[in-house]
């Protein structure tokens, strides 16, 4: 029998829906939901021990997976089993993550896991834009001790319209694509792309998807209020101790705000602060350690992060010395590393990073195979954190989910800016080689410099900022060019990337409940001035992209070739274009306009040399001589019946000479008017209707010799033949038979 089952319908006002069901999948999760929009369907459940770990934090668990089954098809590679999380999934897991682990109390350490499954694709629907929607939904059907209900929506503008949880197709059409985080009252998440919008036209789209979102957090607490809301779990809140709290406050305050306004150094302010903390553990007795010395640790660091934010709400400073809207020293380089096809250093007071660019084919083109979405990439970017650029050692275990998060960020900034027509595929690599402060903010910058050292012609520079936000509720400061320890003390930090036009990507989270838009669009306009202020950097050291790609960097040409002539340039089993690519030392590539269904050919080489040569072999595939024309040919090939020869403006084109095209007088023997290797001209008469092949003539341009006299042309009329018009097809009746003749008998059998 088939469990009751409870659903809602959020509305999303132009003719699409999205419901969210529970009671019939997954009843041993703590809570599990299904939401599906047109086919797309999404499963997700919630788990959360009942034993609390001995973590100092929440070990939560987001997981999105895409089963290729729900697109009806196969997983790529040899084991046709879905592995390791795509950059595409892993993008949709921080983006869940990030508003849902706010709203765990700060004291709840039960290992928690949330996972989300793609069960059914529509090709119409952008499964990811749902994920948050599920999580929350799950939660509200469970007893976890959880702050308030979520939801997250995509949204875009088409002919300047807003759109909620726009398709793939609207999305191409679109100006800007954000996604949106947040409750009913307050907006906690911000992350997109956009084409170089202003702040003001930003903060409409965030309030535009809020409304969307709380009709959707609606829709989950009707449900759970259906379902039956459970009671919240008790799971041992932590121990409070007011006086020793005080204590540790009175002991240590006063000392970390003078340690926060000498304005030092990171390594010098994490010693100083060390030592205060260990003064403050020394001022205790060790039966008073043992009683309640694991308190101690997080009283203290309360302590510091009051007086830190103080420092900065009361007198305007900030821990190394900066004011508010202060933007760190920086020093640029282009063109450090000889080998690369482009390269750059960004440096941004202890943060640096250092970018290579690499131009190559389509061939080199980034493939994404999901079962939401198939495509090539030609622009991308990958950013690298090794644990020595914080001046730590630890395992390296792979490309770590925030190192994909900040690279992906990163290239949403800088793709815009990539022209339509650049033919190369363009791979950045940022390698962070030290960090105190939004790295990839950094890597925007250094990947700017890196794409104009390469002679990639960029439609303006990019430059990026890393922002902070400190408030009381009556006061509030922002700040901008954030560092390390100001982005976990402060209530929002945000990125932003830009050009001198407007915003091209961003990334925010909000800490705080109920941020007006007023102070969200004053910080972006911080922001703007942060931007320019480093875009300024940027130019001094590189103002315009290089004129044309390094010497040892390949240079790249495309020719558009009609189909009939793509079969004779790739050869029987790819040959003709193996060897070319041999002889010429060019990479060349082949694809098909799908509009057109011409050939797109790309020349990757370095010089010009074989590339002249590839492009020479082309002109000469698609060399047409015209009728009544004159060129200039060389003797290929000797036959008995005349000479192949080849168009000296098209190598590789040949046509056959006939023997009585050589000469006026009549030709016994080829080699008695021309021999191998023979330079002359013949004139093109096109096609010879009556052996339906080309012809060229050599005697035609010669004068007759004197007395010459043509041979009468030849008489094809069968009669002039005599006897044999009674042969013709309106003759050959039987009834001419001799009248004598008998009849054929028939065979007997033996």
């Amino acid at each position: 029998m088939i469990p009751k089952v409870f659903r809602e319908v959020i509305d999303l006002g132009d003719g699409r829906e999205i419901s969210i069901e529970t009671g019939k999948l997954a009843k041993q999760a703590h809570g599990s939901v299904v939401v599906q929009s047109g086919k797309c369907m999404l499963l997700c459940t919630v788990v959360s021990n009942y034993k609390q770990s001995d973590l100092d934090f929440l070990p939560l668990t987001v997981d999105y997976r895409e089963k290729f089954a729900a697109a009806g098809r196969y997983p790529g590679g040899f084991f046709k089993r879905e592995a390791r999380p795509s950059d595409g999934e892993v993008l949709t897991m921080r983006l869940v993550d990030r508003v849902l682990r706010p709203l765990f109390p700060k004291d709840y350490h039960a290992e928690t896991q949330v996972m989300i499954q793609l069960m059914s694709h529509d090709d119409e629907v952008m499964p990811e834009a749902m994920a948050g929607l599920a999580a929350s939904a799950a939660i509200q059907l469970s007893d976890f001790p959880f702050e308030c209900a979520i939801s997250e929506a995509r949204v875009g503008r088409v002919n300047g319209e807003f759109v909620i949880n726009p398709t793939r197709a609207q999305l191409e059409e679109s100006d800007l694509e954000m996604m949106i985080g947040a409750s009913a009252d307050s907006v906690m998440m911000v992350e997109g792309e956009m084409n170089e919008i202003s702040e003001e036209e930003m903060a409409d789209a965030i309030k535009f998807a809020h409304e969307a979102i709380k009709v959707q957090i609606a829709a989950q607490l009707r449900l759970a209020e259906a379902f039956g809301k459970k009671e919240v779990r008790d799971y041992g809140t932590a121990e409070v101790n007011e006086d020793l709290q005080k204590r540790i406050h009175d002991l240590a305050y006063d000392k970390c705000y003078a340690i926060a306004k000498k304005g030092t150094s990171k390594v010098e302010r994490t010693n100083a602060f060390a030592e205060v903390k260990e003064e403050v553990k020394a001022s205790f007795t060790e039966e008073e350690m043992e009683e309640f010395g694991h308190l101690v640790g997080g009283y203290y660091s309360k302590a510091e992060k009051e007086a830190v934010r103080e420092l900065t709400l009361s007198e305007g400073l900030r821990l190394d010395g900066r004011k508010t809207d202060e933007i760190r020293p920086i020093w640029c380089e282009v063109d450090y590393l000889p080998s690369t096809h482009g390269s750059s250093i960004f440096t941004r007071g202890e943060t640096q990073a250092l970018a290579t660019v690499t131009l190559g084919t389509s061939r080199d083109a980034n493939k994404i195979d999901m079962p939401s979405h198939e495509g090539e990439e030609n622009f991308y970017l990958h950013y690298n954190f090794p644990p020595f650029c914080t001046g730590e050692a630890r395992p390296l275990r792979g490309t770590s989910r925030r190192e994909v998060g900040h690279g992906n960020l990163a290239q949403r900034g800088l793709k815009g800016m990539i022209p339509e027509d650049c033919p190369y595929t363009v791979r950045i690599v940022s390698e962070v080689l030290e960090s105190n402060g939004s790295s990839s903010m950094a890597t925007v910058c250094a990947g700017t410099m890196a794409l104009m050292d390469a002679g990639v012609k960029m439609k303006r520079p990019v430059s990026g900022i890393a922002m902070g936000l400190i408030s009381d509720g009556d006061r509030y400061a922002v700040l901008s060019d954030i560092l390390g320890d100001e982005d976990h003390l402060g209530d929002m930090d945000f990125k932003v990337t830009g050009t001198s036009e407007g915003i091209t990507a961003c990334q925010m989270d909000i800490k705080i409940k109920g941020l007006s838009y007023e102070i969200l669009v004053n910080a972006l306009k911080q922001a703007r001035e942060g931007r320019l202020h480093i875009l300024g950097k940027i130019t001094e050291t590189i103002a315009a992209p290089a004129e044309s790609v390094k010497e040892h960097a390949p240079t790249m040409v495309t020719r558009r070739v009609p189909n009939e002539f793509i079969g004779a340039l790739i050869g029987p089993g790819g040959k003709v274009i193996q060897e070319m690519q041999k002889e010429t030392g060019t990479t060349i590539v082949i694809n098909e306009d799908p509009v057109t269904e011409e050939g797109i050919v790309e020349i990757l080489g370095v010089g010009s040399e074989g590339i002249d040569a590839v492009l020479a072999k082309i002109d000469s595939l698609l060399f047409k001589p015209t009728v009544g024309n004159v060129y200039e040919v060389k003797v290929i090939k000797m036959l008995d019946f005349g000479a192949v020869v080849e168009y000296m403006d098209a190598p590789g084109n040949e046509v056959l000479l006939h023997v009585s095209e050589l000469a006026w007088e009549r030709t016994e023997n080829v080699s008695d008017v021309v021999n191998m290797g023979d330079v002359f001209d013949v004139k093109y008469f096109g096609q010879d209707p009556r052996t339906r092949k080309e012809k060229v003539s050599r005697k035609a341009i010669l004068p007759k010799p004197e007395g010459y006299v043509a041979r009468p042309p030849r008489d094809n009329s069968r009669d002039s033949r005599g006897g044999r018009d009674n042969r013709g097809r309106d003759n050959r009746g039987r009834d001419n038979r001799r009248d004598d003749r008998k009849p054929r008998e028939d065979k007997k059998e033996d």
